[in-house]
């Protein structure tokens, strides 16, 4: 019997023949050009694009709850003006419409592919709809989901789009495999929200051929192929006995013994704050800055900036509201913020603080308009840096911000160095957070983007975990906003290191609140203590789910 292993990002486990997705829709032509009409092009265009967002929506519509809010955002995307602008741009010089659409949308891509961590995940989103609109311009079968099947079957595919799996249910689905998406992505989302069981990054499952019997961990993220009978019944009871956490009522964090941890919202503007707070958020843990000034010739303005901020902090009056500074650099290019050259290792090179050290007046701005859009609300705003490595660093940015009248400061704790004298650093700073994406990318040399190197980047490293113990136990308020806390066990295990607050996607909240209030802050500890012991991931989740008994 053949072994695969991915990611497990939805517990339970689930069987079922294969059906493999293909779902590809050709790339048009380079070069391909219009009749010598682009006004009759670009209505064509812009009408295809309108009936795939009125699809998105509609499918939103039938399937309600995340699914509703996953594929409203899709339809955002489709309508987006700017992307219309480009795509009517390449038509006026010629371009064929269905060339236009994959050029225009090929430039966000790379824009998000060069962000990379919870942007970056978002392109296989940006695909989905591009290979939509092509459809419908082409007039070729959307890509999509078998008919209707006798039995339910596991859906194996490259990649799994929110339109495809919003109107499924486990009565129809028994599980999710994906070659390649992560912990933070749609499929990941959707699939604990259905109660469905998935394994993401698993490679080599798009060559699985359709119809091969498969059984689906989705808790150790094991996918065991043609698998017998005895081990079949034996891994499904084994799941049935499990008891599923639920969703809990919006209420503060906390274990079953009372020790809070608050649950943050991880935002990108304004436009996420009425997901975080339908999802019961506490605060924001992570306001990432970097959508104001992305694609743009010039930096915001103050004004414009203050406005932006302003709305997230009157949304959570009395709440904690954390933003990051502009995070740019040779990884995350910005036409007016250059690099001071090639560099040939972007992660390594000058980005984060390291940049705004360079370009003081940029963040002299930002930091100015956070501390008058804060004026007159009654937001606790705390403003943090990334890309941290020294004391020094954080003291050098503590300074601009007692300048710009800000008390809170405090500091992202991405790379190893930064957790190692974490001490060192809380003498300076108001509070830590750890970035557990780039910081498992730093401490194990593994490119974020590398789905060859997955494996390094899995939240479970033991190394990883000793990390973030040095971070919590630096003196100061230290929370994490990886996408790390977004597991409910994980979650639990970074209660028990000591960490305070766990800022996540919003849809994760439900989750996280309900598997923290079915355990004791020792369980937590622990569980924390077993991980820490452990030798490899796998070894690590299975020790710590031991101690926490429920827990899928």
């Amino acid at each position: 019997m053949e072994r695969l292993a991915g990611a497990g990002v939805s517990p339970g486990a689930g069987y079922g023949p294969a059906y493999v997705m293909s779902g590809a829709v050709q790339e048009p032509a380079p070069g391909t050009r219009h009749d010598g009409d682009p006004a009759a092009e670009a209505v064509r265009a812009a009408a295809a694009m309108e009936r795939v967002a009125a699809e998105l929506e509609a499918r939103g519509e039938a399937a309600g709850g995340d699914a509703k809010d996953v594929l409203a955002a899709q339809a955002m995307i489709a309508r987006d003006p700017a992307l219309s602008t480009d795509v009517t741009t390449l038509i006026g010089a010629g371009t064929a419409a269905e060339r236009a659409v994959f050029e225009a949308f090929l430039h966000y891509r790379d824009i998000l592919s060069g962000i990379g961590g919870y942007l970056g995940a978002r392109v296989a989103d940006l695909d989905d709809i591009r290979d939509r609109v092509i459809a419908e311009l082409a007039g070729v079968p959307m890509p999509g989901l078998p008919r209707p099947a006798g039995r339910p079957y596991v859906l194996v595919a490259r990649d799994l789009a929110p339109a495809d799996t919003a109107l499924l249910s486990p009565d129809v689905v028994a599980a999710f495999v994906t070659e390649e998406g992560g912990p933070t992505g749609h499929t990941a989302i959707l699939a604990r929200a259905m109660g469905v069981p998935a394994v993401v990054a698993c490679p080599g499952a798009a060559s699985i051929a359709p119809g091969t019997p498969l059984l689906v961990d989705g808790a150790t993220g094991v996918v065991r192929v043609a698998p017998s009978r005895e081990e079949v019944t034996a891994t499904l009871r084994a799941a049935r006995e499990v008891v599923p956490v639920m969703p809990a009522a919006p209420a503060p964090g906390a274990t079953s013994d009372g020790h809070p941890v608050a649950l943050l919202a991880n935002i990108g503007g304004p436009g996420d704050v009425p997901s975080a707070l339908r999802h019961g958020a506490e605060g924001v843990g992570l306001y990432r800055t970097e959508l104001l000034f992305l694609d743009r010739g010039e930096a915001p303005s103050e004004e414009e900036q203050i406005a932006a901020y302003r709305q997230v902090l009157t949304a959570f009056p009395g709440r904690t509201v954390t933003v990051r500074v502009l995070d740019a650099g040779a990884d995350k290019p910005l036409s007016f913020l250059p690099p001071p050259g090639r560099e040939p290792n972007p992660a390594l090179g000058r980005r984060g603080l390291r940049v705004l050290r360079a370009y003081p007046d940029v963040l002299a701005v930002q930091l100015r308009a956070l501390a008058r859009a804060a004026a007159g609300t009654s937001a606790v705003l705390r403003v943090m840096a990334p890309m941290v490595a020294t004391a020094e660093d954080a003291s050098w940015f503590a300074a601009a911000c007692e300048e710009a009248g800000l008390t809170c400061a405090g500091v992202m704790i991405e790379v190893p160095a930064a957790a190692l004298r974490a001490a060192d650093i809380a003498a300076v700073a108001g509070f830590l957070s750890v970035g557990t994406n780039d910081l498992a990318q730093y401490a194990f040399a593994a490119d974020r983007e590398a789905g060859a190197l997955a494996a390094l980047q899995d939240p479970w490293q033991p190394a990883l975990l000793d990390l973030v113990a040095m971070a919590a136990a630096a003196g100061v308020p230290c929370g994490v906003c990886g996408e790390a806390g977004a597991d409910p066990a994980l979650a639990c295990v970074l209660a028990g290191l000591g960490v305070s607050s766990l800022s996540m996607t919003a849809r994760a909240l439900p989750w996280v609140r309900a598997a923290l209030a079915r355990h004791t802050l020792e369980q937590c500890r622990a569980a924390a203590a077993a991980a820490r012991a452990a030798r490899t991931p796998g070894e690590a989740r299975a020790a710590a789910r031991d101690r926490l008994p429920g827990l899928a």
